[in-house]
């Protein structure tokens, strides 16, 4: 018997006072929400407050658990929550080339990575959660 090998990953959909939201500009997906994979021994929860902040510079406060998003075949499962913003700058790191805060509209119309809008559109909106979709 083979011990599976599953990515879980945590991800933030974050606001401000101003609506808007939080996007990073990553090397290789181009705009995106800020996130990454959970270390052994962490909580979901933390590790969607630590990515942020270490991809953004951003401190943040997590409003709730809004639902999972499952990449079947890569054996990736992408865990998501909606947070808002309690302090930090926002701030470039090796796994950001730009980050700031975009109005909701032109912030889904800058993320154009395969289901990574559908992703925020299911957080923002409270009749979809909470959600499970496989792919």
């Amino acid at each position: 018997m083979t011990t599976p090998k599953h990515i879980v990953s945590a991800a933030t959909i974050v606001t401000n006072d101003k609506n808007e939201i939080l996007l990073i500009k990553g090397p290789r997906r181009g705009w995106e929400m800020p996130g990454g994979q959970v270390e052994e021994g962490e909580s979901l929860k933390d590790a969607a407050i630590r990515e942020t902040k270490e991809e953004s510079g951003m401190d943040i406060e997590i409003i709730k658990f809004c639902g999972v998003f499952q990449n079947v075949p890569g054996s990736i499962c992408n865990t998501l929550f909606l947070a808002k913003a309690v302090g930090g700058e926002p701030t470039t790191s090796p796994e950001s080339l730009e980050v700031g805060f975009f109005p909701i509209e032109k912030a889904l119309k800058m993320v154009t990575w395969k289901n990574f809008r559908q992703r925020i559109e299911y957080c923002l909106d409270d009749e979809t959660q909470p959600f499970y979709v496989e792919f």
